[in-house]
């Protein structure tokens, strides 16, 4: 971030670059910076000319939109929660932006960082296989730019922060415009787009595990019209992590090109590569040793329980896609949103075995062996596939009746969404988690083809925003049609049908408070079946919400309070008496409250401080489970980020920076085995000058070792130990 004086124009993106690889790493970024046409070098502007380039207004809130960059922490307007181009604050539904500076400041390394401080997201959860976000007690759905971003299990790569503008988080059940989604939300992954005014970053970043990073961000125009845009982000990095001989290795490229041969139409092309290496994480360990004691102590945090040169999560992912959009007159607007995505993961894990051992009484659970420092491990291979073909239509119209005016927006889905598996299982050697010695395994020589899981589904939507005096409502009907076929089991097809619903009403009162009150409904088609060949029922939920946002005309400032009453039927999770089934709960209840603030101060002070309260359980079961809160969800959890900007001996551009995170107690699905609260620290030095930003973060400051979730079938997960991530970016 930059001082008062030399903090960037309004319009400007945030511009910001990750660790090094090595040397020829940024040789390379330079090399590529280049390469790129400078076509915004100042020339002489005849009267033709000027009358070609785009406006450009120098007021923020006056060009602030609903996928473009944000100045600070606070913005006001959004596109998730009815897919135009909302105010949040005429938005029925509590929404939670986090903006490109944001995640500068806090040096989010990953989609799971860039939630730390939003209220009610629980996302500690340490694993390079996916990013998983508990909200309202359920999952949130990873989309990106509005259409689903992954299908299946374990088959795609994870997203990466730098390439985004922003993260947009709409709580609670959102089936009426994205069909699939559970109660937990619709997290939208905004990417970063093709910009009218030249931007180029170059950023290396040196980090805790010998993390050595190196990016780049290219955008602007290509001709001297404007007509044609580029964008090119880029990421190379060489990192190890807390674990023991796993890495965290990245290579992105993520190009996008923008044609506006007018100012009704445009068309962006969007294309990403992503290839990482790494491992698991997740070691499954034990209760003993981790939650509960141990003869020999607490098992180290760097405890690697696979086998070196075996073991590995490598994802590559590829995916071609177009945002269209043509304005036909003051009414109608026409959008058609298109991606294609393919992904291959090859994923070789030897872990804590699950397995049961009559003979020697040893439970289907990770335990110790008898002499207290061994586990058992099993081992498997997996081979996984995913394609996935989204496409979004949307028709928006914006008319009068009488007093009365509205957004009408009409559209039509469709996704095919294909997974695929070859699988091996075998055992490995007991390891001892003190003193590891590795090389005692046997690799499957054969691998099982698994039956293909195709998924169609197809939806058409109603929404109207409707805008009376100080009053809006919102009005919203989808119907869904899903099938999903196993391949050669054909006793296991499903053939879903659903209709969703969606109100809401919000009133703009004095002061920049706005009431609201909503209702809406989500359909998740889960698809497959139980170790019985039985099909799973699709999962529906229902909620009711009430709350209020405050935007103070004339200050940075954003205020949500909001509480919920929500309801989920035929939730899938884990069998507790059989690891490798599920099952599916009668319904599980959740009532809550959720508090957020952000703001900043004459653009010296920026902060963000939420609270949330959570009561999620079992509300109709059949089993013990009765009753029980679900599983990792804490009760209470809470945050706050202060950042102050100022000079030393007269010179500008510094920036001093620490969060606070709580995670209150929670259980595992038994109400057994609670893990303890924690409170975790948080740091940020910056310089920010002209070209050169120079930035050190540090995440868990305290290096406190916490457990995240501790599960009823047997085992606890680590978090994250503390990281220390030093930064320089370069604009030019």
């Amino acid at each position: 971030m930059t001082s008062k004086k030399h903090r960037r124009p309004a319009w400007r993106p945030t511009w910001r670059i990750s660790h090094t690889r090595r040397a020829t790493l940024a040789a390379t970024a330079m090399a590529l910076g280049a390469a790129v046409p400078a076509y915004a070098e100042e020339k002489d502007e005849s009267a033709e000319t000027r009358k070609a380039l785009p406006t450009i207004t120098v007021t923020g809130d006056a060009v602030e939109s609903a996928t473009g960059p944000v100045t600070g922490f606070v913005a006001r307007r959004g596109g998730t929660a009815t897919k135009t181009d909302t105010p949040l604050i005429e938005t029925p539904q509590a929404i939670s932006v986090i903006t490109r500076d944001q995640m500068e400041a806090q040096s989010a390394l990953t989609l799971r960082e860039t939630t730390n401080y939003t209220a009610g997201v629980v996302s500690s959860n340490f694993d390079s296989r996916v990013d998983r976000f508990k909200v309202r007690g359920g999952d949130a759905i990873e989309y990106l730019d509005g259409l689903q971003r992954s299908y299946g299990v374990y088959n795609t790569t994870r997203a990466d922060p730098y390439t985004l503008e922003r993260v947009e988080l709409l709580r609670g059940p959102s089936s009426v415009l994205y069909g699939q989604g559970g109660i937990g939300g619709v997290l939208n992954l905004v990417s970063k787009r093709p910009q009218a005014e030249r931007q180029r970053e170059v950023q290396v970043q040196l980090g805790s595990h010998s993390r050595k990073q190196v990016t780049a961000d290219f955008t602007g125009p290509l001709d001297t019209e404007g007509k044609w845009l580029y964008r090119l982000v880029a990421v190379n990095r060489d990192s190890g992590t807390q674990v023991d001989h796993v890495p965290d290795d990245r290579i992105l490229l993520a190009p996008s090109l923008t044609w506006r041969p007018s100012a009704d139409t445009s068309l962006t092309l969007q294309a990403l590569y992503q290839k990482d290496k790494s491992g698991s994480l997740i070691g499954f360990f034990p209760w003993q040793g981790t939650l509960l004691p141990s003869l020999y102590g607490q098992i180290p945090t760097s405890t690697f329980t696979g086998e070196p040169g075996f073991d590995r999560y490598d994802t590559r992912n590829t995916s071609l896609g177009y945002l269209f959009s043509h304005r036909f007159n003051d009414t109608w607007t026409f959008r058609q949103n298109l991606r294609s995505t393919e992904s291959k993961v090859v994923y070789n894990s030897s872990y804590t075995s699950f397995t049961a051992n009559r003979l020697t009484g040893r439970p289907a659970r990770p335990v110790f062996n008898a002499d207290q420092r061994t586990i058992e491990r099993d081992l498997i291979v997996q081979l996984n596939g995913g394609k996935m073909l989204l496409l979004d239509n949307q028709a928006e119209a914006h008319f009068k009746t009488g007093a009365a005016e509205h957004t009408l927006l009409v559209g039509a889905d469709f996704q095919r969404n294909e997974t695929s598996q070859l699988t091996g299982r075998g055992r490995a050697g007991a390891l001892d988690v003190y003193a590891p010695v590795y090389g005692n395994y046997s690799a499957p020589t054969f691998l099982t083809r698994q039956p293909a899981v195709l998924q169609k589904q197809a939806g058409i939507y109603v929404q109207d925003q409707v805008k009376y005096g100080r009053w809006i409502g919102l009005l919203g009907l989808r119907h869904d049609k899903a099938t999903t076929d196993t391949e050669g089991r054909p006793a296991v097809a499903v053939d879903d049908k659903a209709t969703t619903k969606r109100a809401g009403l919000v009133y703009l009162a004095d002061g920049g408070w706005a009431p609201y009150l909503s209702y809406a409904e989500s359909f998740l088609p889960l698809g497959g079946a139980d170790v019985n060949n039985k099909p799973f029922k699709p999962q529906r939920g229902k909620q009711w919400e009430a709350g209020v946002k405050w935007e103070p005309e004339g200050q940075r400032t954003s205020f949500l309070a909001a509480v919920y009453d929500l309801r989920d039927t035929n939730r899938k999770t884990t069998d507790p008496t059989n690891p490798l089934n599920s099952v599916q709960l009668g319904e599980v209840h959740v009532k809550g409250l959720e508090l957020e603030y952000k703001g900043s101060i004459g653009r010296d002070w920026d902060w963000v401080a939420s609270y949330a309260y959570t009561d999620a359980r079992v509300s109709r079961s059949t089993g013990s489970d009765l009753g029980k809160r679900i599983s990792g969800v804490p009760k209470h959890t809470a945050s706050a980020w202060l950042m102050r900007r100022f000079s030393i001996g007269g010179v500008p551009g510094f920036s001093l920076g620490g969060g606070v995170r709580y995670l209150g107690k929670s259980y595992d699905g038994m109400d057994a085995n609670p893990v303890p609260s924690v409170t975790l620290l948080d740091a940020m030095f910056a310089w920010d000058n002209g070209p050169l930003r120079l930035s050190l973060n540090v995440g868990n400051l305290t290096d406190k070792v916490q457990l995240t979730t501790c599960l009823a079938r047997g085992d606890c997960f680590y978090g994250q130990r503390r990281t220390v991530t030093a930064a320089a970016t370069y604009r030019f």
